[in-house]
């Protein structure tokens, strides 16, 4: 049985946090910065198109994080195929970034569903140029095996389109994802509230990556402070082993030698009493 306490490995590196934050719809950056420490994530993602490559130590987001020791997970937000990724990826590890990249690919402006052919194309040719490629994908079982196939450091799969707050639409599919693959799951998009965070580990998810909602609550900082507390407990949840589901109710204490007898027992007396009556009426 896993640990509570083990931490999450991706690409040789050691997390202690399971939760990670995208950067983007702040109010600004000293909301950002007081709901990353909040959130206690370790990996914060940011789309590099938003980025200044050309002076990274200035950019409007990263200079207000260089501080802390973090790992960086740009994505390819943007991109409309796969040629368009690694491309992306490559000026981002020129500029400093890192060599680990989120492949994010959508042709769909409506939905910003991931392009399952493009993604797997994609995380196929990052994997040989070296990178710690973490595809985001939809919640397909066999096309989360398939990038884990292809070499795909993490799989990312959505609980619902991205920034929609819908929580998990498909806990079937994510549960199986989480029981046949051999890479970390981490459920990326579409969560809502601690609640959805908390169902995507008990479902057995290795992490979660959350921005809008921390970013767009009502109070991002507590949302963050949440968002970590759910991921503790629906791992801590999952570890410990839910009791199985049965249709119908099981008392909790046996009702042998209580005091008043089992559940008939009032019924029980009643009829007992009638029929003592019953006797004596007869014996007069």
């Amino acid at each position: 049985m896993k640990r509570y306490d083990s931490q999450l490995e991706i690409g040789g590196t050691k997390l202690r946090s399971r939760l990670f934050l995208g950067t983007g719809r702040f109010p600004n950056p000293a909301v950002l910065q007081q709901s990353l420490e909040a959130s206690g994530a370790e990996v914060i993602t940011f789309a590099v198109r938003r980025v200044n490559l050309d002076s990274v130590e200035d950019d409007s987001v990263l200079q207000h994080v260089e501080d802390r020791s973090l790992v960086y997970l740009p994505n390819t937000s943007g991109a409309g195929n796969a040629d368009e990724a690694v491309r992306i990826a490559k000026l981002a590890r020129a500029a400093g970034l890192g060599n680990w990249i989120k492949v994010e690919i959508s042709r769909d402006e409506r939905t910003l569903l991931p392009d399952p052919l493009e993604t797997l194309r994609a995380t196929e040719r990052l994997v040989r140029e070296g990178f710690v490629a973490l595809p985001y994908t939809s919640d397909d079982p066999m096309l989360c095996r398939r990038l884990e196939e292809a070499g795909a450091a993490a799989v990312m799969p959505g609980g619902a389109p991205i920034g929609t707050g819908l929580g998990i639409l498909n806990p079937y599919n994510l549960g199986l994802i989480a029981e046949q693959s051999g890479v970390p799951v981490i459920v990326d998009a579409g969560l809502g509230s601690a609640q959805d965070v908390v169902q995507a580990m008990e479902l057995g998810a290795d992490g979660i990556l959350v921005n809008t909602p921390v970013a767009k609550a009502q109070d991002p900082v507590a949302m963050a402070k949440a968002m970590r507390l759910a991921v503790e407990a629906g791992r801590l949840s999952a570890m410990a082993g839910r009791i199985p589901r049965k249709p119908y109710a099981s008392a909790s204490s046996s009702t042998e030698g209580a005091l008043f007898g089992g559940p008939y027992a009032a019924g029980s007396a009643i009829e007992g009493r009638r029929a003592e009556t019953s006797a004596e009426g007869l014996r007069r």
